[in-house]
C-alpha cells in the first residue's frame, strides 16, 4: 500500500494517516487547517488525538463568490465583509449540527468544540477575500527546521467525516502526504498568509449562534406539538383566496374548494398525483379547474400544456368550465376511447404525450382494470417524462383522478389507479413498496370473499389499513358531514343558499314466488348451477382442443375456458334475477348458439374467433362460408381466428355440447309457458300506493335502474300499457341521441325551456354516471349489480344540490333467497360497500339495512369514520396562527431535531417508559415513528402521530433520557431499511405480479448477455429498471409473452433483439434524460439521510 497517498475509502483513509502522525510524531506542537468545508463532526472525531496540541488554527473558506455577486448588484466594490463572512461561517455552523449523526456523543463533541473555542483552545477564522479550494493540513513542531518533523497532508478531503473516510460518501477523494522540509514550509507560509487575511470566529458569536440550534434551546410538549402541525401542513394552513388566482365572475372562493385545492396541489406537488373524490355535489369539475389554473400560475402560462381524460358525456361541461376559467387554450380535451390518438401521435389535433405536464382524469375509477387496452394507454401517457421546460420542475407528470367512488370492488382498484402515477416499488409515499403492500391485503380480501358468511369487521379491518397508510397521504374527500362540521364551510353553504336533500332510510321492496314458480326457480337455479347440469360448454372449446393446437394459439386456454363459463353461470342467474323475460331470451340465445356449434361439428368446420361476434353475424343474414373468408383473413394478424376440424377437439367436447342443448332445451320450453311475473306485479302496487305518493314524490316523477338492457325494454313496454304514456327508455344504442330529451325532463339545473313529457325514465347503468336527474327524488333499483358501487352512482343523479324535493329515496329489490345462495350477490354487495365505506366515508346507506345500524351506530357514539380528522387539526394550528401570528412564526422558525421529554400521563396513547416519537423527512417521503422498549419500531399515520404528540399548553418539557438519541437512531434505521430495501428490492414470488416480474426480469438478463447489439443490451438494462420500480403495469407480462414466442421458436433471436428495442421504445426508455441524473426524478440518492424534525420521549 503506498505510504504517500490516501483516499476516503477502506483502510487507506486521511483519518488513518491522521492518527498515525498524531499518535507517533514525538514532538507535535502545532496542527494547522486550510479547508473549504468544515464541520465539527470533522474535528470531534480527531478531538481525542488532539488533545495534548497546544496549537490548533482552522481556517474555513466561505462562498465568497455569493459575497462578491451580492455586492456587484449594488454597484459596490468587494474588498472583504467581516460581519458577513461571520454570518457565513455562523450558517454552516447550523447546518452543521443539522445534519451532524444524532447521538449523545456527537453532541457532547460540538459542545466541547465550542467550549475549546469559549477556552481558547482552537481557534476558529474565515477567509472573506478568497474562495478557498485548496484543503491541507500542516503537523508541525514548536520550533520547525530542517533538522525537526513536520507534515503536510493536501488533497481533496475537507475536515469532515465524509472527508475523512469515517462516513459512506457518492464522492471519491485522494490525497498526497508530504514531510520535505521545503514542502511543509512552503505550505506553513502559505497558512500564515491566509490566516492574516482572515475573520476571527469570537466565542461569544458561537454562543450566539448555538441558541438557533436545537441544543441551545429548551422545548415545551406543547411547542412540538405545534411544530409539529406546521410542518406537516406547511402552505395549507395559509388559507389564501388567491393561491387559485382570479376565477370567474359568477364563481365565488368558497373555503371548502380552497381547501380542497391547496391540498390537492399539495399532493400534486409531493406525490405527482392524488385522488380527489368528494361526494356527489360538492363541484369536483370547479374544483379540479382551480388546480389546473393554479399550477398553470406554477409552472409558467407558456410552458404548460394540459391534458383532460372524461367520459363522452362529460365533455360540454369541461370544455366549457375550462373555457370561463381561461386556461382552454393550454388544454387538449380527449374521451376515454380515443387515448390512442395521443399515444400513437398521428393526430396532429393532439400534442405529443411527452409534452403535457398536468392530466386530469375524470370517472378514473374506469381505469382500475390494469389488463385493459385503455388503463396501457393512460398509464403510458401519465408516465411519458415530461419534456417541457416549465417552472415546476421534474420530469414526471401530475395526474389527478377524479371520482366520487374510486374504490368499485376490491383493494386492487385502488392499487392501479395508484399506479398512474406512483411507481409499484418505489412510491413516494410512506409505504415506499406497494406491491408488499397490496398484496398480502389483497389475498386476504380474497379469503375472506370466499367465505360464507359476510366478514364486515374483517373487510374494516383490511380497508382501514389502506386507508390510513395510503389513501390519506393522496386524496382529498369531504362528505357532507365534513361540511357541516366545519364552521366556515357552513358558512359558504349558506352565502350561496345550498341545501343539500336528506337522504330517507332505504326502502326495500320483496316479492314472492307461488308454489308452482318456486318449484321452477329452484329447479332452474340447479341446472344452471350444478356441476353435473349445465357446463356451458359453449364457451369452453379451446380447452378441448389437441395440446399442440392450444399450445400453437392460445395461452391458458383450460382457465380462460373455465373462467368464461364461470362468468356465463353468473351471468344467467342474475338474468333470472333481473326478469323472467330477460331470462328467457338469454336461455334461448345460449340455446341457439349450443345449437350452432354442434352443426359446425356436423360440417367439420368448427370456427373460434373471438375476435368476431359469430352469432351476431349469423342473426345478421351473414353465409357460414362469408364467415370462414372473414376468420381467414383476421387469422393472417390474428392466429387466435381459426377454423378447426371436428377431430381437432376431444371427443368430450361434442358430447358436453349434446348435453347442454337437452339440458337448456328442456328449460326453454318450461320457461315459455309462463305468463304470470310476480315481480314486475309488486313494482306496480309500490307504484299505485307509494313511489307515485304526492307527499313523498311532488314531481311524481321516477327514475328506474336495471343491469339488463332486455328487463328494461320489458319494463318500458308494460309500464306504457299500464300507465298510458310518459315512460322514456334509455339505453347505450339511444342516449346520445336523446340526451337533450333527457336533460329537458329530469336535469332540475337544465338552463332551456323545461318540458314534462315524460314521467317514469327506465335506464340501465349508461346513466349512472355524468348526468343530472334531480327533477325526480324517488330512485328504484329493479336488480342488483354485481359492481355494487353502481348504487352509489345511481342514488348520486338524484341526490344533487338543486334537487326539487327536500328529501330523496331509495327503493331496492333484493336477489331471492335461492338465487342468492348461488352467486352470493348480496354478501358481495354488502362487502364491497362496507369497504367502500371503511375506505373513503360515505353519507348514507345504500343497500342493505346492515350498513344502516353499523353507521348510525358509530355515529351515535362520536366516531364518525367518515369525517376527515385531519381537518379538526389544520382548522386548530389555522386558528392558533390567526390568534398568536407572533408566536407561530416564532415555533415556525424553530430548528430542525427540537426535541422534549414528557411525563406518560400527560398523553392519550398507552406509551411505556423511554417509548419516543418521531418524525423523519426527506425528499422522497414523510415517516411518523413510535419506539418503545427494545427499540421496538412502529411506523405511525398521521393521525396516530398527532394524537400522541397533541399537548396542552402549560404543560412541562423535561430533560431528554439516555435512551432517546438510541431511540431515534433505531428510527433512523427503519426509515433506510424500509426506503433502501424498496428501491433495491429483489422481486420474490409471493404472488403472480411478482413472479411474473421475476421472470421478464431473468428473460432480459439472460438475453442481454447474449445479444450483441448495444441498443438491444441498453434496452434490456433500461427495461429492466423500470421493471425493478414498477413503473408500467403491463410490461413483465408483455416480455413474458415474448419470451414464450422465442421459446417456442415463432420468432428468431434477430427478431426477439428488434422487438425489445421496439418495446423499449414504447416505453421511452430511450429518452435522452434517463442519462441525464439531475432531470431525472427516479434517480435515488442511496447516501440521502432524513431529516429529524421533532422528536418527544415519555417518562415516568
Amino acid at each position: 500500500m503506498s505510504t504517500k497517498f490516501f483516499t476516503n475509502t477502506e483502510e487507506n483513509t486521511v483519518f488513518h494517516k491522521f492518527k498515525g502522525i498524531l499518535e507517533n510524531m514525538k514532538d507535535v506542537f502545532a496542527f494547522h487547517a486550510v479547508v473549504g468545508y468544515f464541520r465539527s463532526s470533522g474535528y470531534f472525531t480527531l478531538q481525542p488525538y488532539l488533545t495534548n496540541i497546544k496549537d490548533i488554527k482552522i481556517l474555513v473558506g466561505i462562498n465568497v463568490d455569493q459575497m462578491f455577486s451580492d455586492a456587484q448588484k449594488k454597484g459596490l466594490l468587494y474588498f472583504g465583509d467581516e460581519e458577513k463572512t461571520k454570518e457565513e461561517f455562523l450558517n454552516w455552523f447550523i447546518q452543521d449540527l443539522k445534519e451532524a449523526k444524532y447521538s449523545k456523543e456527537v453532541e457532547e463533541g460540538i459542545l466541547q468544540f465550542i467550549q475549546d473555542i469559549i477556552d481558547g483552545k482552537i481557534e476558529v477564522r474565515a477567509h472573506n477575500s478568497k474562495a478557498i479550494h485548496a484543503k491541507f493540513y500542516l503537523f508541525l513542531p514548536e520550533l520547525h527546521s530542517q533538522h525537526s518533523d513536520g507534515w503536510v497532508i493536501m488533497g481533496s478531503s475537507n475536515l469532515t467525516e465524509a472527508g475523512l473516510g469515517i462516513k459512506k460518501s457518492p464522492n471519491y477523494e485522494l490525497n498526497i502526504a508530504l514531510k520535505d522540509f521545503d514542502d511543509v514550509e512552503f505550505t506553513k507560509i502559505e497558512f500564515q498568509k491566509l490566516w492574516q487575511q482572515s475573520t476571527t470566529i469570537l466565542p461569544a458569536d458561537i454562543l450566539q449562534y448555538k441558541k438557533k440550534t436545537h441544543i441551545g434551546q429548551i422545548f415545551t410538549p406543547f411547542e412540538i406539538y405545534l411544530k409539529f402541525l406546521i410542518e406537516y401542513f406547511g402552505n395549507n394552513i395559509d388559507y389564501d383566496p388567491d393561491t387559485v388566482g382570479d376565477l370567474p365572475k359568477s364563481y365565488k372562493k368558497l373555503s371548502y374548494q380552497i381547501d380542497a385545492v391547496n391540498q390537492g396541489f399539495q399532493m400534486l406537488m409531493d406525490h405527482n398525483g392524488f385522488f380527489l373524490a368528494d361526494v356527489v355535489g360538492l363541484g369536483k369539475t370547479i374544483i379540479a379547474s382551480m388546480i389546473a389554473k393554479r399550477f398553470l400560475v406554477a409552472n409558467g402560462s407558456l410552458n404548460t400544456k394540459i391534458l383532460v381524460v372524461y367520459p363522452p358525456a362529460l365533455e360540454k361541461n369541461w370544455k366549457s368550465t375550462f373555457r370561463m376559467f381561461g386556461i382552454d387554450r393550454h388544454t387538449k380535451f380527449v374521451t376515454n376511447g380515443r387515448l390512442e390518438k395521443i399515444v400513437n401521435g398521428e393526430d396532429m389535433n393532439y400534442w405529443a404525450k411527452e409534452e403535457y405536464d398536468l392530466i386530469l382524469v375524470d370517472e378514473a375509477h374506469k381505469y382500475r382494470n390494469h389488463t385493459s387496452q385503455a388503463f396501457g394507454l393512460l398509464q403510458r401517457i401519465c408516465k411519458a417524462p415530461r419534456n417541457g421546460e416549465g417552472l415546476v420542475t421534474g420530469k414526471n407528470k401530475k395526474v389527478i383522478l377524479i371520482s366520487a367512488t374510486p374504490l368499485n370492488n376490491r383493494p386492487q382498484d385502488l392499487y392501479y389507479q395508484l399506479l398512474l402515477f406512483q411507481d409499484a416499488r418505489r412510491s413516494t409515499l410512506p409505504i415506499t413498496n406497494l406491491q408488499s403492500f397490496f398484496g398480502p391485503i389483497i389475498r386476504e380480501y380474497k379469503d375472506v370473499m370466499r367465505e360464507d358468511e359476510p366478514n364486515v369487521e374483517k373487510i374494516r379491518e383490511l380497508y382501514n389499513i389502506i386507508r390510513e397508510k395510503v389513501i390519506s397521504q393522496i386524496t382529498v374527500r369531504r362528505t357532507r358531514r365534513d361540511l357541516a362540521n366545519y364552521p366556515k364551510y357552513l358558512e359558504d353553504l349558506k352565502e350561496q343558499g345550498i341545501v343539500f336533500p336528506e337522504i330517507a332510510p332505504l326502502r326495500t321492496v320483496g316479492y314472492s314466488l307461488n308454489a308452482k314458480l318456486s318449484k321452477l326457480f329452484y329447479h332452474t337455479i340447479f341446472y344452471l348451477t350444478d356441476d353435473d347440469k349445465i357446463k356451458y360448454y359453449r364457451y369452453q372449446a379451446i380447452r378441448f382442443l389437441r395440446e399442440d393446437l392450444q399450445d400453437a394459439y392460445y395461452d391458458q386456454a383450460v382457465l380462460i375456458s373455465k373462467s368464461l363459463a364461470g362468468i356465463m353461470k353468473t351471468l344467467m342467474v342474475k338474468r333470472l334475477e333481473s326478469s323472467f323475460h330477460a331470462f328467457q331470451i338469454t336461455l334461448n340465445n345460449l340455446l341457439v348458439s349450443t345449437q350452432r356449434m354442434i352443426k359446425m361439428f356436423e360440417s367439420d368446420k368448427v370456427l373460434i374467433a373471438p375476435d368476431l361476434n359469430i352469432n351476431e353475424l349469423i342473426e345478421k343474414g351473414f353465409s357460414m362460408e362469408d364467415i370462414e373468408s372473414l376468420i381467414i383473413e383476421l387469422s393472417t394478424e390474428k392466429p387466435k381466428n381459426n377454423i378447426f376440424k371436428a377431430e381437432d377437439f376431444e371427443p368430450e367436447l361434442l358430447a358436453g355440447l349434446r348435453k347442454d342443448q337437452i339440458l337448456l332445451q328442456e328449460l326453454s320450453n318450461e320457461w315459455a309457458k309462463v305468463k304470470e311475473d310476480p315481480k314486475f306485479e309488486e313494482l306496480f302496487l309500490a307504484l299505485e300506493n307509494e313511489l307515485l305518493n304526492k307527499d313523498r314524490n311532488p314531481t311524481g316523477q321516477l327514475i328506474l335502474f336495471t343491469e339488463s338492457n332486455d328487463t328494461a325494454d320489458y319494463l318500458a313496454e308494460k309500464l306504457e300499457k299500464r300507465i298510458g304514456k310518459g315512460v322514456l327508455k334509455v339505453s347505450s344504442a339511444n342516449r346520445n341521441k336523446i340526451f337533450e330529451t333527457i336533460q329537458e325532463n329530469f336535469d332540475a339545473n337544465f338552463i332551456g325551456k323545461r318540458k314534462d313529457d315524460y314521467q317514469i325514465l327506465i335506464t340501465t347503468d349508461v346513466l349512472a354516471e355524468g348526468v343530472n336527474l334531480h327533477r325526480a327524488n324517488v330512485l328504484v333499483n329493479y336488480d342488483t349489480p354485481w359492481n355494487a358501487t353502481r348504487l352509489m352512482q345511481r342514488i348520486g343523479r338524484i341526490n344533487r344540490i338543486g334537487s326539487v324535493a327536500g328529501v330523496v329515496y331509495n327503493y331496492i329489490f333484493y336477489p331471492s333467497q335461492q338465487g342468492d345462495e348461488e352467486i352470493k350477490l348480496y354478501k358481495n354487495a354488502l362487502l364491497k360497500l362496507q369497504g367502500f365505506h371503511s375506505a373513503f366515508g360515505e353519507d348514507a346507506q345504500v343497500f342493505t339495512h346492515e350498513e344502516l345500524v353499523e353507521q348510525f351506530e358509530l355515529f351515535k357514539e362520536g366516531m364518525p369514520d367518515e369525517e376527515d380528522k385531519r381537518l379538526l387539526y389544520l382548522r386548530f394550528i389555522r386558528e392558533f396562527k390567526d390568534s398568536n401570528p407572533r408566536e407561530f412564526k416564532r415555533i415556525k422558525n424553530f430548528p430542525l431535531k427540537a426535541r422534549t421529554a414528557r411525563k406518560n400521563e400527560n398523553t392519550i396513547a398507552e406509551e411505556k417508559k423511554d417509548a419516543t416519537l418521531i418524525f423523519l423527512k426527506s425528499p422522497y417521503k414523510l415517516e411518523f415513528y413510535a419506539v418503545t422498549k427494545g427499540n421496538k419500531v412502529t411506523p405511525l399515520t398521521f393521525l396516530e402521530a398527532a394524537e400522541r404528540f397533541e399537548a396542552k399548553v402549560n404543560e412541562q418539557g423535561y430533560d431528554i433520557p439516555v435512551s432517546h438519541y438510541n431511540n431515534v437512531q433505531a428510527a433512523l434505521e427503519e426509515f433506510d431499511k424500509d426506503f433502501l430495501g424498496a428501491i433495491t428490492l429483489t422481486v420474490t414470488t409471493t404472488d403472480k405480479a411478482d413472479a411474473i416480474s421475476a421472470q421478464a426480469k431473468k428473460f432480459l438478463r439472460d438475453f442481454k448477455s447474449i445479444t450483441r447489439k448495444d441498443d438491444a443490451k441498453k434496452a434490456c438494462e433500461l427495461l429492466a429498471d423500470l421493471i425493478d420500480k414498477g413503473t408500467f403495469t403491463p410490461l413483465p407480462n408483455e416480455l413474458r409473452k415474448l419470451k414464450r414466442r422465442l421459446d417456442k421458436k415463432e420468432t428468431s433471436y434477430g427478431q426477439t433483439e428488434n422487438l425489445i428495442i421496439s418495446l423499449a421504445k414504447k416505453y421511452d426508455v430511450f429518452n435522452d434524460n434517463h442519462d441525464d441524473p439531475s432531470l431525472n426524478d427516479t434517480n435515488i440518492d442511496l447516501y440521502i439521510t432524513p431529516e429529524i424534525v421533532i422528536t418527544e420521549t415519555f417518562i415516568n
